[in-house]
């Protein structure tokens, strides 16, 4: 080995801090790129020469060699936006994107995601995002002072390209009403029936006049809107009326009757609109509520009209069967606004049904036939005219078989009447507004009609060694073998990180740093090209030997 043997060594020196300092470039560069992750170059020695010394074999090195180049893959500053698809991730993980039609995968930290003409959220290269599908279920639950919807986000089939293909929200019929009041317990009674005390609303009601019902006969009442299929609404009208009672221990009992306008009663009767000219046009449930000694809500009873009723006896109590039960345990009413076959009785297959909500459920529905999910005592009541004429005998009327209080349930204290809280889950046709992303990475859609839909879930993916990604250039990095295979899932779970709307996550660079380094890098090239022509000056000498 001799002198040229250092000038080898010099041209690695220069070799590897000029690659170095192209790496500092190039994160200097980026220093404004959306998600860019800085990288850092690692030097090693090359393999060292044997030489033969005095006391033996020892080693000269042979210069410098790079030994490796890794991402930064520390988190970025998060810039704030005014869109709403400008996104970042708050932790670990990459956003997947797709080219459309196409199976390869990149994946990127960078979140500039834009909808493009043909509704796909794309990247500025027109990669599509990937993402679940989602089915949200939605449960009504009473709380102590509202009722609030408990929602849980399901996914839906594999991750596939985020795309709004319909800016439209369909309408959705009304299927339960929650009516909760307050009944005053002071209220005298209006309405009176020698016959049936219990249903002097029920004979009172008469829609073919042009009202129904007079103010004098009633001490309640109460009307919100809902929807049917085709998203037109109509108004629902609850009213009240206290039945007077002698030796009762205390409790009270409230009539009530639920009712539509009788020009939009839709239901048939042996195919013809025979509700519409009916004194019953309008009358969609007919029941009792009985209050204890406080005032509290301990029993409810509803009556609907049973299939196969002659035109002429619908107004008749003995047709009015005890209601249907859905699976929440609400008694059913069915109005059929849109007058479709087979849909005007609530033991018709596939119709659709309105749940109505007084505060108590049952959780009992077992039985059999009419009295199915009833508690009827000893005597089997099947129809409202059952209940008797006895106005002392409050023992007959029906109840849940194990009644269920909510927290929010009507009562009767001794106040005025009014309304504590009323809802329904219908609505009409609505138009996309605009969209969010919760820190879950749920795509929620708003909508002219007020709904708030969740579309997607996005797919976030990790890698256990996220250092053996492949830069692709343009944000993105591409699997290879030393990063092993995706790992997905949803934000903010396992580990992964949580997403920010409205922002985008800065470039890492810290120019004190890159400055610093290109310092240091600098004068290791000045040594080692220093190396070379102090060589060459040595060699220099030595040719001037001969002379």
């Amino acid at each position: 080995m001799g002198l040229s043997a250092s000038l080898f060594s010099g041209i690695t020196g220069l070799q590897a801090h000029g690659d170095k300092m192209s790496v500092l470039g190039n994160n200097i560069a980026n220093v404004n790129t959306v998600g860019f992750k800085s990288a850092k170059m690692h030097f090693e020695d090359a393999i060292s020469q044997d030489v033969t010394t005095a006391t033996g074999t020892a080693q000269v090195g042979r210069g410098v060699q790079v030994g490796a180049i890794y991402a930064d893959f520390a988190q970025g500053s998060f810039e704030t936006t005014s869109e709403a698809t400008d996104l970042a991730i708050g932790g670990s993980g990459f956003f997947i994107v797709k080219p459309k039609e196409d199976e390869t995968v990149y994946y990127s930290r960078a979140g500039n995601f834009r909808f493009d003409k043909d509704g796909y959220l794309t990247d500025p290269h027109g990669y599509v995002l990937q993402g679940w599908e989602v089915q949200t279920s939605s449960t009504t639950v009473a709380t102590g002072d509202s009722t609030t919807a408990s929602e849980a986000v399901r996914t839906v089939g594999v991750p596939t390209d985020i795309r709004l293909e319909n800016f439209q929200s369909a309408p959705q019929a009304t299927s339960r009403i929650n009516m909760i009041t307050n009944l005053d317990s002071g209220e005298e009674s209006h309405a009176s029936s020698a016959n049936n005390p219990f249903f002097s609303l029920f004979e009172a009601w008469d829609g073919t006049a042009d009202t129904p019902v007079g103010d004098s006969l009633y001490g309640y009442q109460s009307t919100m809107k809902v929807y049917d299929e085709n998203g037109s609404s109509h108004n629902v009208t609850t009213y009240y009326d206290q039945v007077t009672l002698s030796n009762a221990g205390g409790k009270k009992v409230w009539e009530y009757i639920v009712t539509s306008t009788p020009a939009e009663d839709g239901r048939l009767i042996s195919g013809t609109t025979a509700f519409a000219t009916s004194s019953a046009a309008g009358l969609l449930m007919t029941g009792t509520l009985t209050f204890n000694a406080a005032g509290d809500l301990t029993g409810t009873s509803a009556f609907t009209l049973k299939s196969g009723v002659a035109a002429d006896g619908i107004k008749n109590l003995s047709n009015w069967t005890l209601a249907n039960f859905s699976q929440n345990g609400m008694p059913l009413l069915t109005a059929n606004f849109l007058s479709t076959s087979n849909a005007s009785f609530t033991d018709s297959v596939g119709v659709a049904t309105i749940e109505m909500n007084f505060g108590l459920s049952n959780s009992d529905l077992s039985g059999s036939g009419v009295t199915k999910g009833w508690s009827t005592g000893t005597s089997a009541i099947s129809n409202a005219s059952q209940i008797g004429t006895n106005i002392t005998d409050i023992s007959r009327i029906p109840n849940y078989g194990s009644v269920e209080t909510s927290a929010l349930a009507s009562t009767s204290y001794s106040t005025g009447s009014t309304t504590l809280f009323q809802s329904q889950d219908g609505y009409t046709a609505g138009f996309l507004q605009s969209v969010s992303v919760d820190r879950d990475g749920v795509l929620t859609g708003r909508y002219s009609n007020g709904q708030i839909l969740e579309l997607y879930a996005l797919t976030i993916a990790d890698f256990n060694n996220r250092w053996g990604l492949r830069r692709e250039g343009g944000n993105l990095f591409s699997e290879t073998r030393d990063s092993g295979d995706a790992l997905t899932g949803r934000p903010n779970s396992g580990g992964k990180g949580s997403i920010a709307s409205n922002s985008l996550e800065a470039s890492n660079v810290d120019l004190a740093v890159e400055f610093v380094n290109m310092i240091t890098t600098q004068r290791g090239f000045q040594a080692n090209s220093k190396v070379i022509t102090t060589t060459d000056s040595m060699m220099g000498e030595l040719i001037q030997l001969k002379r």
